[in-house]
């Protein structure tokens, strides 16, 4: 495992970072999600992802109790804090300062911890003046509660606004964490440019585009029994944008690459992602222990110029690029 330093700071985490989103106290059973972590911390894996969303708490708990006994330095855990959680109220939601402080609080006691590493803006909100939200994730830190501060998927305008703002208050924002893969390349235009600039590095989710890139779904055919596309607890929902015949026979062209370099395609996928300097590490998830042992393949790779290149040609034109689709991920209004 290599490691790689986050944003303008300090810290190191482990370029292959362990997360636990549609997996966790939905999908996959609680022993089974122990398993997949021990797999993450034999294979070198030292930083966990989750949110407060996830499984509305139990993502959280979950990973809190197949990390116990693990010696907490060792570790660096983050957590996200704005979708709707718990009965949903009205102030159960968003980046407001009580939401921001109440957050943080039930956020530690589900995981079983004094503080997290990094806390997160999952989603930038419009609802909330930006000064206030930062005020808020300022006192988190003062209170050794979040020992840093990051974002998710917010605009290079948000991130710059958001950082000028930080600053004042005496912190840095040292990350976004955005969708990021060989086929979802929508940060690449103004997202990365603006966070070196600024000192974020980006902690990108779904590198393997919700598992399409491992080859796995075959244009004109039903996708595999069990598999996320059939999944009707939101992992269907999330893969449909891809389930194209035009993106599946493309991904298909994608297999030779991978046999030549000796990888499995959700490695050489991930490999992908870390071949951007901007990226500090690529999430990966997982519902059985192999898969993880099998991802981390991807750490320390570099590709060669000409696989890039030949990636390239073979997506072709349906890799998403647009920088608009940044902002269509966050909510103008709160979601109830």
């Amino acid at each position: 495992m290599e490691f790689r330093k986050l944003g303008r700071s300090g810290l190191k985490i482990s370029e292959i970072t362990y997360g636990n989103w549609l997996t966790h106290g939905s999908q996959v059973e609680n022993d089974v999600a122990t398993q997949c972590v021990r797999a993450a911390l034999d294979a070198g894996i030292s930083t966990f992802d989750t949110a407060d969303v996830y499984a509305n708490g139990a993502a959280e708990a979950v990973l809190g109790e197949a990390l116990k006994g693990e010696r907490r330095e060792s570790l660096e855990v983050f957590t996200k804090v704005y979708w709707p959680v718990g009965p949903r109220g009205k102030n159960d939601v968003g980046l407001s300062r009580k939401h921001i402080l109440e957050g943080i609080d039930n956020s530690l006691e589900r995981l079983g911890m004094d503080y997290v590493d990094l806390y997160q803006a999952h989603r930038y909100d419009h609802e909330t003046p930006l000064e206030e939200t930062i005020s808020a994730f300022a006192d988190v830190v003062a209170a050794g509660k979040a020992l840093y501060i990051g974002v998710s998927e917010w605009t290079a305008d948000q991130i710059r606004a958001g950082q000028a703002l930080a600053q004042q208050a005496g912190f840095r924002l040292i990350s976004n964490q955005p969708q990021y893969s060989a086929l979802y390349r929508v940060i690449e235009g103004q997202v990365v440019p603006t966070s070196r600039e600024l000192g974020l590095s980006q902690i990108v989710f779904s590198p393997v585009a919700q598992g399409v890139l491992t080859g796995k779904y075959l244009p004109g055919q039903q996708p595999p029994e069990g598999s996320r596309a059939t999944d009707t607890k939101g992992g269907a929902q999330m893969i449909s944008r891809w389930m194209r015949d035009d993106v599946l026979a493309a991904v298909q062209e994608l297999k030779p690459v991978a046999a030549d370099l000796g990888l499995s395609m959700a490695a050489l996928a991930v490999a992908w992602v870390l071949q951007n300097d901007n990226v500090a590490a690529a999430i990966i998830g997982a519902s059985r222990p192999e898969q993880v042992a099998e991802n981390v393949k991807a750490s320390g790779l570099r590709l060669p110029a000409e696989v890039m290149t030949k990636i390239d040609e073979l997506l072709g034109d349906v890799v998403a690029t647009d920088p608009a689709l940044t902002a269509a991920n966050a909510p103008k209004v709160r979601p109830a």
